[in-house]
């Protein structure tokens, strides 16, 4: 598929379903005949495995950049939207602009004239989108983590900012912080 290119960026986001935070995206560049088998889909591995890796993905690759677009512009242009930009924003981080670009799932903007494929479940199939995967997860969390212990009431050390019933009832007793999505929100608190 991507053999006649010779730096081929995958990208990925995490954090689009929060209800908090930025979203988060990561490009990353590998040697054409690059292969590690322990690099998978981050939703399949431990947080041990993810922060070895998050390592050896920095040093093995040829390339990579890690970019977030707030919630305030996630309220302002919508989720999707500002996925799409986030890895726009991850590819403008690389040192050298890639030949093609593999994306994980189903939507994505152009970028430049650079040829792009969308992959629904890349990040289970590709090295590069797996890799990348990787790095946005440890990213995101490490920053979540760190809004954890300055709000404990909505239990973020455990819930990483998702919907879950928990959340929802300490906004309704509490309110919300400006970490909040609001365009999120009307939705959750129905």
């Amino acid at each position: 598929m991507t053999t006649q290119y010779n730096f081929v960026a995958g990208c990925d986001e995490a954090g689009r379903g929060s209800l908090i935070g930025p979203v988060f995206a990561a490009a990353v560049v590998f040697d054409k005949n690059y292969a590690n088998p322990t690099i998978k889909d981050s939703k399949i591995l431990s947080k041990n495995q993810r922060t070895h890796l998050y390592h050896i993905i920095k040093h093995d690759a040829l390339d990579f950049a890690i970019s977030f677009v707030d919630e305030q512009t996630i309220d302002k242009i919508n989720i999707l939207n500002a996925s799409i930009l986030a890895m726009h924003k991850a590819l403008d981080g690389l040192k050298s602009k890639p030949d093609f670009i593999l994306v994980d799932g189903n939507k994505f903007k152009p970028y430049g004239n650079i040829p792009y494929k969308c992959i629904i479940k890349g990040d289970a199939l590709i090295t590069a989108i797996s890799a990348a995967s990787i790095l946005v997860k440890v990213e995101r969390d490490n920053y979540i983590l760190k809004l954890a212990e300055e709000f404990p009431i909505y239990n973020w050390k455990n819930n990483m900012g998702y919907g879950t019933k928990q959340h929802i009832e300490a906004i309704k007793s509490f309110g919300t912080t400006s970490y909040h999505r609001k365009s999120f929100l009307i939705k959750s608190l129905k």
